[in-house]
This record gives structure tokens, C-alpha cells and sequence, in this order.
């Protein structure tokens, strides 16, 4: 008789590589220039996120640096939702290389967000996870549960740097 050995808390998920433009300037770097860091900076469609990811430009991110941008969605097989996430990653991509001339890998993935974020930060070993917040009190996040709370729980292989909201009004750092 033969077992087979599960592990229960092994997931697996579907995913999407996002295609970005190519910048012919980071295609000539030198081996020098590519010791930088992973950073993985997971993004939505929201305002805090975009918050996040710009916040995650100009105070984090280095000439060398490769950002890994993630956007966990309900299903990679929808192709309208395939479609807004990949204009969203490419729209990312770009500012990200115009502001602080960074690579950028993008990944759309299948399931639930703060696992999808804590896998993904365990397959790169990032130097840091960052994400917004919607700035919801205590109370909501306990009743409602919350992505950023998850991940700065379980996210074992980065630290986690959760982005505060940014308020009705403040001007973009961007």
C-alpha cells in the first residue's frame, strides 16, 4: 500500500506574466549595476495603492533596484479583468522607470490577496513588501479582515512596509 504525503499548507495558484514595454537603457546595464535589491510592491486599481507605490519610489527604491509588482485578482482566465490589470502594470512599469529608473517585473495571480502577497514574497526574497492600507479603524479591520494586517503577520521571508492612506486632498508624491 502506498501513501501519498499532502502538505496542507502548500497552495497552488494560477498566475499570468505580464509582458511590459522594454527599455533599451536597462538592457545595456552592466553586471555592476544589476546588485540591487527585489522589492515587491503590491498594487490594485485604489488610490492608496498607487499612494504606495509612489511613496515606494521615491523613499525606497535605488538606481539598481528590480521592483516585482503584484495585483492579485479573482481570475487570470477573465479577460476584461486580464486586460485593466495589464494596462495597469504597464502604466506602472513605465513610471517606475521614468521616476526613479528602476527594472520592473509584473505579475498578475489567482486567489486570495494576502496569501498571493506572502507566496510571492517567499518565491522572490525581496528586502522589503510594500503595500497601501485603506485606513480603516481597528474595529473594520477585525470584522472585515485586512490584506495589509495579513501580511505583516505572515509574511516570514521580507519585512512589510504598509503605506498609510494618503487623506482626501494631499497632493500626489508623483
Amino acid at each position: 500500500m502506498s501513501l501519498e504525503v499532502v502538505k496542507e499548507d502548500e497552495e497552488v495558484y494560477s498566475w499570468r506574466e505580464v509582458k511590459l514595454a522594454s527599455f533599451p537603457e536597462l538592457e545595456r546595464e552592466t553586471v555592476e549595476r544589476r546588485r540591487g535589491r527585489d522589492i515587491v510592491i503590491a498594487v490594485d486599481h485604489g488610490p492608496n495603492s498607487k499612494h504606495a507605490f509612489d511613496w515606494a519610489l521615491i523613499h525606497f527604491c535605488r538606481l539598481a533596484d528590480t521592483i516585482h509588482l503584484i495585483h492579485v485578482v479573482s481570475s487570470v482566465n477573465n479577460e476584461i479583468v486580464y486586460d485593466a490589470s495589464q494596462v495597469l502594470m504597464q502604466k506602472l512599469a513605465i513610471e517606475a522607470f521614468e521616476v526613479a529608473m528602476v527594472r520592473t517585473i509584473a505579475r498578475i495571480v489567482e486567489g486570495d490577496p494576502g496569501k498571493v502577497i506572502c507566496k510571492e514574497a517567499e518565491r522572490v526574497k525581496p528586502a522589503a513588501v510594500i503595500l497601501g492600507t485603506r485606513g480603516r479603524g481597528f474595529i473594520q479591520s477585525v470584522l472585515q479582515g485586512s490584506v495589509s494586517e495579513y501580511c505583516m503577520h505572515n509574511c516570514k521571508s521580507a519585512p512589510v512596509v504598509i503605506v498609510p492612506g494618503k487623506e482626501a486632498g494631499d497632493e500626489s508624491l508623483i
